[in-house]
């Protein structure tokens, strides 16, 4: 049986019934997204095919029945085409011959800083897109926009250091050589539905802007978000650099492995689907993998933590976006000292949180995107349930068609789906421990790797701890919440969680090589390097310091 609350608050089962009632002249509906065409060999091309229809998370009450709204269009092309875009991609690069390879880093900058003029012109309209297809807050979906631009600004600065860092030579044993960083060819990239614009971005503008040529697969939902942006790609860009379209993954995404054409695949997604794609390349050593993957980020809260200060941030680390976060702390083991307090401020702090739409002043909760999600959610805790474990907060599983209200759940034992799997969205497992090394021996036989948090004051226990936990996970955050950021700090996970790294400086080398011009130290040498440096006849071989 479904579980469902039996006294809700007032507040909530009135927010609840508005999100139920909405009629659409009542609503700021935006103008319909037209996203019926994708880019090949630098030309948005009109799709003549399948066009599906793109709907919010917000529904409308027509008749007593709730029904998504409406957005826009999107394409879906089909495998042939698939297969156009990885050719034109593979022809731009030409096996390193290519005008784009071989353009020098300011060409490459320079066309780089001419998509972001263009992106930030559409900023309002990538917000909206982000607030009404994925139900993100006007809040979260303005700093989503403004930390990409952020991001690409950083990533050209850092690749402007990097050129004039590599603008010296080496000598080195009677030898002298220039080093520099040459792309890897064809990248395919594939970001997530709750970051749309900024894991596609974070990982294609890196790779373009390092020389490669691109094949960009939108994200499943969100993807309206970036069609405001495809016409800056498609002339900010020589054409077949940038290749991008919408499809259904197995009929699009596995053939272009197939083709072997690929020397890079950026992903962002699970790990069961990243290992099904990179074995359809013939020759999967000769690809190189970025990928951002699952995770189960646990928060240990010490006998000694601030609770005010664990709640708080547990709140914000689990339910910011509802949840739907890979760096989202999916687990919470807390002390058995002080576990009932805990848990009772943490239920209270969450059913306190404002249900709404997303471009409300002050909401933290809004409708989910996922079709069937609630359905989902339901599962996960009916298991729980099932299992001895209870809903303890009061408005925990009120639900609607699109929309969950968050489920602290406690007490969480080994028995329950919970317990491992990633849930993905608003549920808060919750665990009471009494010995530190169960919560450890928990972490290092998990599936994942990512974060986690610890919560306590005494440096006795938090110091040994730290020490046994940076061998688990990639990042211990000390009574803050799991998260990604600042982007110069790298962004990496172990086990089923990522492989490569991703902060700004990381991510230049992920699309990139290393490569030398050696030679021995003698007159000839020494002549002939002087004359093409002076002479300028090389863009690799030169001195040329950037500003």
């Amino acid at each position: 049986m479904t579980y469902t609350p039996t006294s809700p608050t007032s507040d909530a089962i009135a927010a609840v019934e508005k999100l139920q009632s909405l009629k659409a002249a009542e609503l700021p509906i935006p103008e319909p997204i037209d996203g019926s065409c994708y880019i090949l060999n630098g030309k948005l091309i009109r799709w003549e095919g399948n066009i599906l229809d793109v709907e919010s998370c917000v529904c409308t009450n027509e008749g007593g029945e709730q029904k998504r709204v409406k957005l826009g269009t999107i394409h879906q092309i089909d495998k042939a085409t698939a297969l156009k875009l990885v050719d034109s991609a593979y022809d731009a690069f030409d096996l390193g011959r290519g005008a784009w390879p071989c353009t020098t880093v300011a060409g490459r900058i320079k066309a780089t800083e001419n998509f972001l003029y263009e992106m930030i012109k559409v900023r309002e309209q990538v917000v909206v897109s982000l607030m009404w297809e994925i139900g993100k807050t006007r809040k979260d979906s303005e700093n989503e926009f403004d930390r990409t631009v952020t991001y690409i600004r950083e990533t050209i600065n850092a690749v402007r250091a990097r050129n004039n860092a590599d603008a010296s030579f080496l000598t080195a044993e009677g030898h002298v050589a220039q080093v520099r960083r040459s792309p890897l060819g064809v990248v395919l990239s594939m970001g997530p539905f709750n970051y749309p614009l900024n894991e596609t971005f974070t990982t294609l503008l890196p790779a373009v802007i390092m020389g490669n040529t691109a094949v960009v697969k939108l994200p499943r939902h969100g993807a309206l978000c970036i069609v405001p942006m495809m016409k800056a790609f498609a002339t900010c860009f020589p054409p077949g650099v940038v290749n991008m379209f919408n499809g259904r993954g197995v009929e699009t995404a596995g053939p272009i492995l197939e083709t072997g054409k690929l020397s890079s695949l950026a992903f962002i997604g699970s790990s069961g689907a990243a290992n099904r794609l990179r074995v359809q390349h013939p020759k999967p050593s000769r690809m190189r993998c970025t990928l951002g993957l699952d995770a189960k980020n646990a928060a240990i809260v010490l006998k000694d933590a601030d609770l005010d200060i664990a709640v708080s941030q547990v709140l914000s680390g689990s339910l910011s976006f509802n949840g739907q976060r890979c760096t989202a702390i999916k687990i919470v083991f807390v002390q058995k000292e002080v576990a009932a307090e805990f848990v009772s401020k943490l239920a209270e702090a969450v059913d306190n949180m404002k249900i709404g739409l997303p471009w409300e002043s002050g909401v933290a909760l809004c409708p989910l995107p996922e079709v069937n999600k609630v359905k989902t959610l339901q599962g996960f805790v009916d298991d729980a349930i099932d299992n001895g474990a209870k809903v303890v907060n009061q408005n925990g599983g009120l639900t609607s068609e699109t929309f969950y209200f968050p489920s602290v759940v406690y007490p969480v034992n080994a028995s329950m789906r919970l317990w491992t799997e990633e849930q993905f969205g608003p549920i808060v497992p919750v665990a009471s421990f009494s010995l530190v090394e169960d919560v450890i021996s928990y972490i290092a036989e998990s599936s994942y790797g990512q974060q986690v948090s610890v919560f306590g004051q005494d440096p006795r226990v938090v110091g040994p701890l730290c020490d046994i936990l940076v061998n688990q996970v990639c990042r211990v955050n000390l009574n803050g919440p799991c998260k990604r950021g600042p982007d110069v700090f790298p962004f990496t996970a172990r086990k089923d969680s990522a492989e490569g790294t991703l902060d700004i400086e990381s991510a230049i080398r992920a699309f990139s090589i290393r490569t030398m011009v050696a030679a021995p130290i003698n007159d000839l040498n020494r002549k002939l390097i002087s004359a093409v440096i002076a002479e300028r006849s090389s863009q690799f071989l030169n001195n040329d310091v950037l500003f």
